[in-house]
């Protein structure tokens, strides 16, 4: 016969371990959240070396999430936040330039995906800086990128929803239009509104002077088509197809002496900065108008090939 005691004893002991491995298991939970969290908000970038491009044009964003800032006597202006993770690595590169982040007076965004626009917030409360966004990006910059509009792939959508892909949201000062001027003393540039990739996607514009030289320097929106991006009926947002179209135009039609992408490999960021160091003039490997040129063109293939295959497949 079984003592009543010893068994409700045995009974209590498993619940135990049970309870036990359960919130040890819970904690484990946690604790992996927590680091997919943190490695998520990097977005697996690591720091870069800061450089001078050229004049008072200078790379400060990670090793592939980019950030551009630009210099001047009246303040600065940086162009992209990259991940919520990496502002602090943009801050770090600004310091080492020997610039501080509080005369960062104006924030310009490229797109408002989570890894361009995740860290304008924080770049925008250590510097008190304004942020500028294109009429189409504000709102998601405004809500952590969500885009209600139909332009962003339902994925992304439900990650944002979630909260795993969401962005600290960042207080957009100034909504412009296709061809707006932003001015800080005597930095000027150009917004062109380039759709597709999203629907507020903006190509910046403005001259650098190197020396005695003028440089024209564009910095591209994104060409890139996103995962399950309808060109055909039903389009992802109405007019998608003629956006695309219409930006390719326009990025031809841009004087392009250097050109930047959101991306750092793809303007070639590593090896220009390499050749820069030994270079008897260090702005000469950037300056690049036909890897612009092939950087469209690229782009443009890929569209067109895509485009042919979900027509083809109607």
């Amino acid at each position: 016969m079984v003592n009543s005691t010893t068994s409700g004893n045995s009974r209590r002991r498993k619940r135990q371990r049970w309870l036990g491995v359960a919130a040890v298991l819970a904690i484990l939970a946690v604790v992996g959240i927590t680091k997919w969290k943190a490695a998520s908000d990097r977005g697996g970038q690591q720091p870069a070396e800061p450089f001078r491009i050229a004049g008072n044009l200078y790379y400060v964003g990670a090793n592939d999430a980019t950030s551009f800032l630009l210099t001047g006597p009246a303040g600065h202006v940086l162009i992209d936040g990259g991940y919520p993770g990496t502002a602090p690595m943009i801050m770090a590169s600004i310091t080492k330039l020997g610039f501080n982040i509080r005369d960062v007076k104006v924030l310009l965004n490229s797109e408002p995906h989570f890894d361009h626009a995740g860290g304008l917030a924080a770049l925008q409360t250590a510097s008190g800086a304004e942020l500028w966004a294109s009429e189409a990006s504000a709102d998601a910059i405004a809500s952590g990128g969500l885009d209600d509009a139909g332009a962003t792939f339902w994925p992304m959508k439900l990650l944002v929803w979630s909260g795993l892909a969401r962005y600290p949201a960042a207080r957009v000062d100034h909504r412009f239009k296709d061809g707006a001027t932003i001015r800080l003393g005597p930095i000027k540039l150009t917004a062109h509104i380039t759709p597709g990739h999203t629907r507020g996607c903006t190509t910046w514009a403005f001259p650098v002077r190197a020396g005695n030289r003028e440089l024209q320097v564009v910095s591209a929106g994104s060409l890139t088509l996103l995962p399950g991006m309808s060109l055909v009926e039903p389009e992802r947002y109405p007019g998608i197809r003629a956006d695309f179209e219409r930006s390719f135009r326009v990025l031809r039609s841009l004087p392009a002496d250097i050109f930047l992408t959101a991306h750092a490999r793809q303007f070639d960021r590593y090896r220009k900065f390499r050749e820069s160091t030994t270079a008897a003039d260090p702005v000469a490997p950037f300056i690049d108008r036909a890897g612009y040129l092939s950087y469209i063109a690229k782009g443009e293939e890929k569209f067109r090939k895509e485009l042919r295959t979900q027509q083809e497949a109607q």
